[in-house]
């Protein structure tokens, strides 16, 4: 066995076959084709001189010694982005990369931001990544990301979270629903309503999970979706009502394809966080970037206020 006939190519590839449990998703995120990324891990394999993967019914797992080796590889590849925050840093914060991983209800607002920066650093190179709550715990815990931004703080992981921007929820139903225009609803009217629900774990449900708790309310769930464009499309369609970020319906609204409810207690108020592990060494890109967040927050607020604004 000799290590050094190993390359840095391949070590990528093995950890990324890794992370995603598969050889087909890994080959995707990697942009190479299946024969040629097994044809890598086969010959790092042998380079090692001992199985890195063992196949079980449909699964593939790591065996000891590719724990082992995935482990060395998280190592170097930790070290290998601090030398180029390093050498950024030699450079200023008009060269260097940053990586984002934003949650799918942000999509409507953060990426606009994050253009803008662009505009204004043309030398950094930026790479983003959209995904649910689950998805960005997953690349939080292993990080992949320089800054992380979501809605729902983690509470078992060690991380910096701090909140940049407000995100009001609103309770929006179809047209014509017969709490259209009421003023001042009362929670409790909405018990027999059939609710369009993220999926569980997302903190929208969570949040309006524990509202409709404290009124007393049990509220009824038909469906369970997992993206905020799947649900506007099932209320609009008059299966139900939903509890969703006012970020989300603005167009909507606007158009009259849904209605907003004027329901006591809404809109419920979190906040958006730019979250990253504690103790991370953020580059001057990831610095600049969380900055120009905080710089553009009373713009953020501004919208907020009017997409939350109870109908007239």
């Amino acid at each position: 066995m000799n290590l050094r006939h190993a390359t840095l190519h391949q070590l990528r590839i093995f950890l990324s076959v890794a992370r995603h449990g598969s050889f087909a998703r890994a080959a995707a995120a990697m942009h190479l084709s299946p024969p040629t990324l097994s044809l890598q891990v086969k010959q790092l394999s042998e380079t090692v001189g001992q199985p890195l993967f063992e196949q079980l019914g449909k699964k593939i797992f790591l065996t000891a010694a590719g724990q082992t080796l995935a482990q060395a590889c998280e190592d170097i590849e930790s070290r290998m982005e601090r030398l180029s925050q390093d050498l950024a840093m030699l450079q200023g914060v008009e060269r260097g990369s940053l990586r984002v991983a934003i949650l799918t209800t942000v999509k409507y607002t953060v990426p606009k931001l994050l253009g803008s920066f662009c505009v204004a650093h043309p030398g950094i190179d930026v790479a983003m990544q959209v995904g649910n709550r689950e998805n960005l715990l997953q690349r939080l815990g292993s990080n992949q990301d320089d800054l992380y931004i979501m809605g729902q703080p983690p509470e078992h992981m060690d991380v910096v979270c701090e909140p940049f921007a407000d995100n009001p929820l609103v309770l929006v139903a179809p047209p014509g629903h017969p709490l259209a225009g009421q003023r001042r609803i009362a929670p409790q009217r909405l018990a027999k309503e059939p609710f369009i629900l993220r999926e569980a774990g997302s903190g929208t449900r969570l949040t309006s999970e524990r509202y409709f708790a404290e009124q007393g309310v049990t509220i009824s769930p038909r469906l369970e979706v997992s993206s905020h464009e799947a649900i506007k499309q099932v209320v609009a369609g008059g299966l139900g009502v939903a509890v969703v970020s006012a970020s989300t319906v603005v167009s909507e609204l606007a158009l009259g394809e849904l209605v907003q409810l004027d329901v006591k207690g809404f809109p419920l108020m979190r906040h958006w966080y730019v979250v990253y592990p504690r103790g991370k060494h953020l580059s001057p890109a990831a610095q600049a970037f969380k900055q120009w967040l905080f710089d553009q927050r009373t713009h953020l607020v501004q919208t907020a206020d009017r997409r939350s604004a109870p109908p007239r």
